[in-house]
């Protein structure tokens, strides 16, 4: 998408450096400066007349007027539809002298030097705006230029001025005249296509986005070449498929534009911008359907045509403009971003084309619009920043479900690790303990009356098979985590309770224990079961010491929860390491069975909570347990 944006601006920077270089050079080699001319004389056609085939020597003074280009375009009056316009030739001081002529409203045009004629061209489609570069001859010094012109739209004549000039000179603005229109439509179609190509290899819920976009960007190009006057000047034969194509484009362009707002921000309030769509595409398909009657026919309802295709749907597309502002503001107001983008981008291309258009309509289209596409290429380029968020949003929504996933699996394995160990511990647990008491009791009787190096071995063995028990004491726990008897516990009860067991075995390893607990909290749960998931972990701190060390357990409320940390200053573990805690069998003990963390979360789950770590190699380790807060039993008081 950005690339596509760059080659676009890039594109459109050298064309008009290019332009404006070329120019230049041109100027400043010609030694005589090309003259303006502003002001000339008019008389509207006769509808009895000879078609512009006579020019009126005979008729007098008086039934010509003055006009100057600054003061604009003399209106045409009710029922005419030609004139005639003269120009006196100033001194010809050229090599190779021309007249051009930036802009001439006509549809049937015929130019004169006195009474050799030097031009003719008759357009049977509408389309009024002629750029003509006419050659002249030194001999021409002084005399008179005629033009005859003939229309069947509201405007006729030269809109601004004439230039005579050198014709190497004039030929660079000849052909300079709406060719930056050409380049940028062509930049627009070729981000079309290449847009379009995109959208088939994407998600099908961004597809209608993408191809609408594709018909937007593409329409806005078609458009853009086709209402350039270089078409019309250089390829004149193209000229009724070029009216077609423009047709085309503006009759796709509305619809395709609703649709996509509709797309990214929905229908509006009472379903309106779905309804307005569903109108546009009705009275495209009436326009489409009346401009094949329209060629059917030979041009035979060109008038009526004109006007349902142009001067209508120009209100209409102004109607859009204002709705869709308006609701894309309401959006804005709602903190949407990508509404605020559109309105930057819509809004740049709303004023223009609204301000254009309302100001073609004030000069009963006697005025020319252009500042339409460079507002189109801003709220383009919004269109595909806010498609490109959409698509940066689903790609980073699809990795957010690759991550849950993988969690959510990793949690599945783990559940059915779990449960196997539970249906292990639950069936063998009871017949392993009672063999295993038989036994520690009769080596208990042997060692009473061992001496020696008997009594070693006796000690060692009630030693190993005390461990054995409490392994299966583990393996219970686990099989069964649902408490007997549930109570409400009272935190700071229990962590005292807590610190004064593992205070001995603390100091024997060189550290200390610190205890902060906020206020009365409670929660719900079994009370040996708590402890004994706690000593675990304070266990597990106590074995990580390699210095001096330190435990810090902190306990606090938070809304409806209660918070418990537990902090050391141990060695630490690798984020691997960290990642396989609470799995069974995993420790990094000589003598560990990786099963007390294991109980630990057990008991955790079973009061509703949950356990997390977080770790640093040679910094420490920090167990954060959180527990739904209970309600103070009415027994209970404060301190």
């Amino acid at each position: 998408m950005r690339l596509m944006v760059r080659i676009l601006h890039i594109t459109i920077t050298l064309s008009l450096l290019l332009i404006g270089y070329g120019s230049n050079i041109v100027s400043a080699a010609n030694p005589n400066p090309s003259q303006e001319i502003t002001k000339w004389q008019m008389k509207w056609g006769d509808e009895t007349g000879n078609a512009g085939k006579e020019i009126p020597w005979s008729e007098g003074q008086q039934s010509w007027m003055n006009v100057d280009s600054k003061k604009g375009l003399p209106e045409l009056p009710s029922g005419v539809s030609s004139s005639w316009t003269r120009i006196s030739l100033p001194d010809l001081s050229y090599v190779s002298p021309s007249v051009y002529i930036d802009t001439l409203y006509a549809l049937h045009v015929r130019v004169y030097v006195e009474d050799r004629l030097i031009f003719e061209e008759n357009r049977k489609y509408i389309k009024d705006n002629y750029s003509l570069l006419l050659p002249l001859s030194k001999a021409d010094n002084g005399k008179t230029l005629y033009i005859w012109t003939k229309t069947m739209q509201d405007r006729i004549g030269i809109k601004e001025s004439v230039v005579i000039g050198e014709h190497s000179q004039l030929i660079n603005e000849y052909i300079e005249n709406g060719l930056s229109d050409v380049i940028l439509g062509c930049a627009f179609f070729l981000v079309a296509i290449v847009l379009f190509i995109s959208a088939l290899y994407i998600s099908k819920d961004y597809f209608s986005s993408v191809a609408s976009l594709a018909v937007v960007i593409a329409a806005t190009g078609i458009l853009s070449i086709t209402y350039s006057p270089f078409i019309y000047t250089f390829y004149n034969k193209l000229g009724p498929i070029s009216n077609v194509c423009l047709d085309l484009a503006l009759f796709s362009l509305l619809p395709a534009l609703t649709f996509l707002f509709e797309k990214l921000f929905g229908s509006g309030k009472f379903s309106i911008i779905r309804k307005f769509r569903q109108f546009q595409v009705l009275y495209s398909s009436f326009c489409l359907l009346f401009l094949l009657i329209n060629l059917l026919s030979n041009n035979h309802y060109i008038e009526f045509y004109y006007f349902i295709s142009t001067t209508i749907i120009g209100f209409i597309l102004i109607l859009q403009f204002i709705l869709l502002i308006a609701c894309v503001v309401m959006f804005s107001l709602k903190g949407n971003k990508d509404a605020i983008v559109f309105a930057i981008g819509f809004g740049t291309a709303a004023f223009t084309v609204v301000a254009e258009l309302l100001w073609y309509y004030i000069q009963k289209g006697n005025y020319d619009l252009f500042l339409w596409k460079w507002g189109l290429v801003a709220f383009i380029i919004s269109l595909i920043v806010i498609l490109e968020r959409r698509l940066a949003y689903n790609h980073q929504q699809v990795v957010n479900y690759s991550r849950e996933l993988e969690r959510f699996n990793n949690e599945l394995e783990r559940s059915e690790k779990m449960e196997i160990i539970s249906e292990l511990a639950a069936s063998v647990a009871h017949e392993v303990r009672n063999p295993l008491q038989v036994t520690r009791g009769f080596l208990q009787l042997l060692s009473e009356k061992s001496v020696n190096e008997e009594q070693i071995y006796m000690s060692m063995a009630l030693s190993e098979l005390d461990r054995a028990s409490n392994i299966i004491t583990d393996f219970l726990t686990f099989a069964k985590p649902e408490f007997e008897t549930i109570s409400s516990l009272n935190l700071y009860d229990e962590f005292k309770h807590i610190e004064s067991i593992m205070q001995p075995l603390c100091h024997i390893n060189g550290g200390k224990m610190i205890l902060d607990v906020s206020g009365q909290l409670w929660v719900k749960g079994n009370s040996s079961k708590f402890k004994q998931a706690f000593i675990n972990i304070i266990k597990n701190s106590i074995e990580s010491f390699s210095e001096e060390g330190f435990i810090y357990m902190s306990v606090y409320g938070e809304d409806d929860k209660v918070i418990i940390h537990i902090k050391d200053n141990g060695e630490g573990m690798d984020a691997d390491v960290l990642h396989r805690l609470g799995e069974p069998y995993f420790t990094k003990k000589n003598k560990g069975t990786g099963l007390g963390l294991m109980v630990t979360f057990r008991i955790i789950e079973a009061m509703q909570g949950e356990v997390r770590f977080t770790s640093k190699k040679g910094v420490g380790t920090e167990s954060i347990t959180i527990l739904p807060l209970a309600e103070a039993p009415d027994d209970s008081y404060s301190l």
